[in-house]
């Protein structure tokens, strides 16, 4: 599919992607500063997008026969809506193919896989120092929530918290 105004294709991803997502995965976590925090390897994001019970998708953004891009997402769930929506656990660009419209581009098409779907809506995070992604999504219509945080178990906590009697 076309992205937009931008020059790129988006297409979901399909298992052979899997080498250049772990690398776009990466670049995000380097980006995002992050990179002490990655641990995950190329084989369970394999089977997690293409195993025997998906836990989420990937779209790949294409720049002249090039991966420039991509986002992950997956459903969630709002009880006050009571529907399901579309979370966006990752969406990066390399730098130097940001500000043509790819980023718009991918955001519009879940927004449309979102009203497919029947989803109440379609969420992310975006780190509070990001100004320029702050901006950009507020401009395409996209609210910062300011009272809500993210609460995180992870690690050696939540197999404390699992232990819990």
């Amino acid at each position: 599919m076309a992205a937009g105004n931008s020059s790129a294709i988006l297409r979901s991803s399909v298992p052979a992607d899997v080498p250049v997502l772990f690398q776009l995965i990466q670049a995000k976590a380097e980006f995002d500063q992050q990179s002490h925090t990655f641990t995950g390897n190329a084989g369970s994001l394999s089977e997690h997008l293409f195993g025997l019970r998906p836990y989420a998708e990937a779209i790949i953004a294409e720049h002249a026969d090039q991966v420039v891009g991509f986002a992950l997402f997956f459903y969630n769930y709002s009880t006050f809506l009571t529907k399901p929506g579309i979370y966006i656990e990752d969406l990066f660009i390399f730098p130097e193919y940001r500000q043509k419209g790819i980023g718009k581009a991918i955001l519009t098409y879940l927004a449309q896989q979102a009203v497919i779907r029947d989803c109440g809506r379609l969420e992310w995070t975006v780190a509070i120092w990001n100004e320029p992604a702050i901006n950009f999504y507020q401009n395409l219509g996209a609210s910062v929530l300011p009272d809500w945080r993210i609460c995180r178990v992870a690690g050696d906590s939540i197999l404390n918290l699992a232990s819990q009697t």
